[in-house]
């Protein structure tokens, strides 16, 4: 704090974090509180925009989604053992999803003999892995 206060016209600090932690660790000093006057919340992605993440992170390794695999993500997003998670972080979750559906699809598609372009682009229900807890 000592730092924060000598530099405080040449430094900028910026904390994030989810709201019960961050307002734990500013209650761990006295005066903490009052050196970040300003706090924004941001409100979790909604289901369109965590699958239009998805489909950016399959763009951009030139993947796509199957349909099926669309709404299979979708039913993995509405499962209540997410929602209940306290440390669910939205776009992280479906990063991780999106990842682990990658090698699950390596590994599914070594099993056949002949593949297509589209074999090798197309991202179906049974690449996306379970929901971790």
């Amino acid at each position: 704090m000592k730092a924060m206060e000598d530099h405080k016209d040449d430094l900028i600090l910026i904390l994030a974090g989810y709201h019960k932690e961050m307002d734990n660790f500013l209650q761990t000093n006295p005066g903490l509180r009052s050196r970040f006057p300003i706090h924004i919340e941001f409100q979790d992605y909604s289901h369109n925009e965590l699958i239009e993440i998805a489909d950016q992170m399959c763009t951009n390794r030139q993947y796509q989604l199957s349909p099926q695999a669309r709404l299979a993500l979708l039913c993995r997003l509405n499962e209540p053992i997410i929602r209940a998670n306290s440390n669910f972080g939205n776009a992280r979750t479906v990063r991780n999803l999106i990842e682990k559906a990658f090698r699950l699809q390596a590994v599914r598609l070594v099993k056949k003999n002949t593949l297509s372009k589209q074999d090798l682009m197309l991202l179906e229900p049974s690449d996306l892995p379970e929901v971790e807890t």
